[in-house]
């Protein structure tokens, strides 16, 4: 070894030595990390909306009181009629399985390391529903063994339904989350509660770390934010300075190195791929003030674009996953029956994005289906073109899954 090299070597050795001494004098241990895992990374398994309330809630073993207090609608079982007319009976009761579908053996091949949804639905018996809302979804408790049967780990909810039957539907969906090992995240009894962020471990590899906020432009009501006395969500009233200082804050409470930390985001109207410049510059600003490494908005019934900033992701809608549309007239061009599996592949060392791939679905039925190629074509075409703003372009594969180009 020349002498170049052995003080090349030397000096990767200070180096070295000097890092693990800063970060044992921080009182954390240093991120020493095998080089396939950092070059493996940590999978995460992310989906848009989750809504197994209202008309799915009918058709699994459990249903609760059909009872709604809508304008036009005032059963959920009509949205049970409305699925089948479209589509075809749906025999009942079906399992706890039935609604994932063919996602069960895509989540049993990609095996992801952390499993994190947005539940956009109360899991409660409550009758108090929310009297200012118009639209109210909600699951009975004995029906949460369908989340658990996907593996699900994680629940955002800071979302614009979770409140729908008002305080004691929420108690009781946190306290049936608790109880199926589930984490839910954007809600609680107090803000420090709703501002909590769930830690998943993920053996060798680090810790997941999920912070969940909803905003206003979604449909949640201002007074549903929790107070240090109030129970309720995480809610950010805009997208102001002071919303970053406060994501900032919290991240830098609970981050430490080699944490990933994915900040899932309830945003934006219901229909069209526009995403505000404002919008756009928040995330971006999550991501080089508050240290957020992935970004999982939602709340638009459809995918929107997606982008990588600085070697982040941020998914700007994530569309819906499940939900009882089905036979509902309007909006037909956005393709709402239309869903995606978003599997992330993070570096665990540095939170960058080391690849994406998301399988397309399909909802029948209410029930997750494996897309056809030509709504794989569709999807592919539709995100290219809404993503060229971002500068991002997706490739189909020949088993219909769709990968993210890096140039």
């Amino acid at each position: 070894m020349g002498n170049h090299a052995m003080g090349f070597t030397k000096l990767l050795f200070i180096i070295g030595f000097t890092c693990m001494v800063a970060a044992m004098a921080s009182g954390r241990e240093p991120a020493l990390r095998d080089p396939k895992t950092v070059q493996e990374g940590v999978l995460l398994f992310l989906c848009g909306d989750v809504m197994t309330g209202r008309g799915v809630d009918q058709v699994l073993p459990h249903p609760g009181d059909p009872r709604l207090h809508e304008s036009y609608v005032q059963t959920a079982s009509a949205y049970v009629a409305l699925a089948e007319k479209a589509n075809g009976p749906i025999e009942r009761p079906v399992s706890f399985a039935y609604i994932w579908g063919d996602a069960l053996e895509v989540l049993r091949q990609r095996a992801p390391d952390v499993r994190l949804i947005n539940l956009e639905t109360s899991i409660t018996a409550s009758g108090e529903h929310w009297p200012s809302k118009e639209v109210h979804y909600r699951m009975h408790p004995g029906n949460i063994a369908c989340l658990s049967e996907a593996g699900v780990q994680v629940c955002a909810l800071a979302n614009n339904h979770v409140l729908d039957w008002g305080y004691t539907g929420l108690a009781e969906t946190m306290e049936t989350l608790r109880a199926a090992g589930l984490r839910g995240v954007g809600a609680g009894s107090n803000l420090r509660d709703a501002a909590a962020p769930a830690v998943v471990d993920v053996p060798t590899k680090g810790r997941v770390v999920v912070f969940s906020y909803g905003l206003t432009t979604s449909g949640i009501p201002l007074d549903w934010a929790a107070s240090d006395t109030q129970a309720g969500m995480n809610l950010l009233p805009d997208l102001s300075d002071a919303a970053v200082r406060r994501v900032r804050q919290q991240v830098g409470r609970v981050k430490q190195p080699g944490d990933i930390v994915v900040a899932s985001i309830h945003w934006g109207a219901n229909w069209g791929y526009d995403v505000p410049q404002s919008q756009r510059a928040f995330a971006h600003r999550l991501v080089d003030e508050a240290r957020v490494d992935v970004i999982h908005g939602h709340s638009s019934h459809h995918v929107k674009a997606l982008e990588v900033y600085r070697d982040k992701l941020i998914l700007y809608g994530c569309g819906d996953f499940l939900n009882d549309y089905e036979g509902i007239g309007g909006h037909e061009a956005y393709r709402a029956d239309l869903a995606l599996m978003h599997f992330v592949r993070v570096n665990p060392s540095t939170g960058t994005l080391l690849g994406l791939e998301l399988v397309p679905m399909q909802i029948r039925r209410f029930q997750a289906r494996r897309a056809s190629r030509a709504d794989a074509v569709w999807l592919r075409d539709t995100l290219n073109r809404v993503g060229k703003a971002f500068g991002t372009r997706l490739e189909l594969q020949t088993n219909n899954s769709l990968s993210l180009k890096r140039d």
